[in-house]
């Protein structure tokens, strides 16, 4: 039987290194390859060609969720396992709103972390044993009705593209203008008229409003965000 071919998406090399060492006492499993975030996956993707990507969710410049969300739209064949900290069913629910096939905590047993990789390369999803199924699958039921609600009510988030919202997880991390420009191959008039753009959408003001956005809807955590900073870089072209 050929391998189950894992690329490993994790912006901490020690983990990384870790998490390979663990899997290269599997039978039937390999890495094949290691993202240090979000947007190195996409760039691996298209030659390493994996059957899962284990997926980490705080990860800088394009977070797990959002490439998960663009994975399933451009590789809807991969299966997805995110590999978290975040141990409530909140997390779960986007994780499987996403498009992620299993959820597994960072504190799982070496036995666990092969059993959900195996079930999520069948096509089966996988909820990690620690967290409580009945109240994941009542989380799930009532965040989807929620989700209807909100998109019901036209609100500013369920509107924005992709290219948006990574433009917004972007700018929460304290990127200046031309930072984003060069990592997208967009021109920096181009990156200002998104951020206007996303600051009518969104009825805010100032890029310090809009990374107080990105932190209450869970696109960056409230300890990685350049808040701090992005205020003042934003304008340093």
């Amino acid at each position: 039987m050929k391998p189950i071919r894992v690329l490993l998406a994790d912006d901490h090399s020690l983990f990384r290194s870790g998490i390979r060492m663990l899997v290269e006492r599997m039978a039937d499993v390999e890495i094949i390859g290691e993202a240090r975030n979000g947007r190195e996956i996409f760039e691996l993707l298209k030659t390493l060609h994996p059957h899962i990507v284990l997926m980490d969710i705080a990860m800088p410049e394009l977070n797990g969720l959002e490439a998960t969300k663009r994975i399933v739209r451009d590789f809807p064949w991969m299966q997805i396992l995110v590999l978290s900290m975040y141990a409530t069913p909140d997390y779960v629910a986007q994780a499987l709103r996403a498009g992620a096939t299993g959820y597994l905590l960072k504190d799982a047993a070496t036995s666990e972390l092969e059993h959900a990789i195996k079930t999520v390369a069948r096509g089966e999803i996988y909820v990690a044993a620690a967290l409580p199924k009945p109240v994941v699958v009542d989380y799930l039921r009532r965040s989807k009705r929620a989700a209807k609600s909100q998109k019901e009510a036209n609100s500013p988030d369920s509107s924005l593209t992709l290219r948006q919202r990574e433009i917004l997880q972007l700018v929460a991390e304290g990127k200046t203008t031309k930072e984003i420009g060069l990592r997208l191959s967009l021109s920096e008039n181009t990156i200002e008229t998104h951020r206007r753009r996303l600051m009518r959408r969104l009825n805010v003001h100032d890029v310090t409003a809009l990374v107080r956005y990105a932190i209450r809807t869970g696109l960056v955590p409230a300890d990685e965000s350049g808040s701090a900073l992005a205020p003042t870089r934003q304008n340093d072209k």
